[in-house]
């Protein structure tokens, strides 16, 4: 599926025919260059799950956690990390990559060529392009 937006506004349609679209699906690898939209994407999905924290980019803390209320109100988990920084896999493994993949909660992760070959076979793909000066290109695979 792919999207063209041109407001941050426009990102929250998008951010719910995500979590539509993928279902049962827990894991988000988010692919795009500095600048793409990653994380304002992030925040938009969710803004949808109903997370309370504010969403910002770990960039340095690599992970942040976030809860939200489930459909029955039990109070639910959702990780975000991002791996820029990060220059080998066994980086990748000391912060526990694994768990965070395996774990059944909500998962998003930008820049994640370096874990590729630990993605779980239900990851799905999301790559952000820049079209414009305030527009972008939203590809699920």
């Amino acid at each position: 599926m792919e999207y063209l937006v041109a407001r941050p506004e426009e990102l929250d349609p998008v951010a719910e025919a995500l979590l539509s679209w993928a279902g049962e699906r827990r894991k988000f690898f988010l692919y795009g260059e500095i600048g793409a939209g990653k994380t304002t994407f992030i925040q938009a999905v969710c803004r949808r799950l109903g997370v309370r924290e504010k969403v910002t980019s770990p960039t340095f803390g690599l992970v942040n956690e976030y809860t939200y209320p489930d459909q029955q109100g039990r109070e639910q988990r959702a990780y975000h990390l991002d791996l820029y920084r990060l220059t080998r896999l066994e980086e990748a493994l000391d912060i526990g990559i694994e768990d965070y993949l395996d774990d059944a909660a909500y998962c998003f992760v930008e820049w994640p060529d370096l874990i590729e070959a630990l993605a779980p076979p239900e990851v799905v793909r999301i790559k952000l392009s820049i079209t414009g000066n305030s527009s972008r290109k939203i590809l699920f695979l």
